[in-house]
């Protein structure tokens, strides 16, 4: 004897989205200034060679890219934009 199978509820409760850092304004502080400290430390180095006087090679601009990509992921972390914009209709 075999048990039916279960069917699944009409309305089925849809897990709520938390924020990564919630409302904690010093967690997103905190964190996102380490990302921006952290993005002008490298582009700080990248920079140094090319003051020198070295050749600006590929790894170097590369270098300068993945700076600027933490920096603005820092302000991302900050200012958490997701969930902000609101449709006007």
């Amino acid at each position: 004897m075999s048990n039916p199978p279960e069917q699944a509820s009409p309305v089925t409760p849809q897990p709520t989205k938390k924020p990564l850092f919630g409302d904690c304004w010093s967690c997103r502080v905190l964190s996102g200034g380490g990302l921006l400290a952290s993005g002008g430390y490298v582009g700080m180095h990248a920079k140094r060679v090319v003051r020198l006087g070295g050749p600006a090679s590929l790894g170097t601009v590369v270098q300068m890219m993945f700076a600027a990509g933490l920096a603005a992921w820092g302000m991302v972390v900050i200012f958490d934009p997701v969930g902000k914009k609101t449709r006007n209709a």
